[in-house]
C-alpha cells in the first residue's frame, strides 16, 4: 500500500494527515504538557512526524512493508532525514532515532520529499 504523509507542528499543537489512495486520515492535538510552549516549531514537526507515524501504524492505516512518501516543508528537516545530515539539536536526534526505529521495525519503504509550507495539507491554522 502507498501513503502520502504530511505533518506540522508549532509550540502548542501537532497535526498530521495521511492520504491513502484518496482516503484522508488526519489528527490534530495539543502538545502534551511536557512539551506545550517549550519546543521550537521544527522540534514540534519532528514530534508530529513521530507521533503521526506511530498513530498510523497503531490504527492499521500503515502496515508492514508499506510505502510512505513523507512530505516535509522545512529544508533542514529534509536534509537531516533524507541524507543523514547532522543536526546539533539533541531533542531532534532522539526523535529521529524513534522515527527510524518505527521505519526499520515495520520495514517501511520511505521517500522524503521537500515541498512548501503552503502546500502542507496538515498545516496548523
Amino acid at each position: 500500500m502507498q501513503h502520502v504523509f504530511y505533518a506540522d507542528g508549532n509550540s502548542t499543537k501537532i497535526s498530521w494527515l495521511i492520504d491513502t489512495n484518496g482516503k484522508l486520515s488526519s489528527q490534530q492535538r495539543e502538545h502534551a504538557q511536557l512539551y506545550y510552549d517549550k519546543v521550537s516549531d521544527i522540534q514540534s514537526k519532528f514530534i508530529a512526524l513521530h507521533v503521526g507515524l506511530f498513530w498510523a501504524i497503531g490504527t492499521f492505516i500503515i502496515k508492514n512493508k508499506d510505502s510512505v512518501e513523507i512530505i516535509l516543508d522545512q529544508k533542514e528537516m529534509f536534509d537531516h532525514l533524507s541524507s543523514n545530515k547532522t543536526i546539533d539539536d539533541e531533542f531532534i536526534k532522539k526523535r529521529t532515532g524513534f522515527i527510524n526505529q518505527l521505519i526499520n521495525q515495520r520495514k517501511l519503504e520511505i521517500k522524503y520529499t521537500l515541498d512548501t509550507e503552503e502546500r502542507n495539507l496538515a498545516k496548523i491554522k
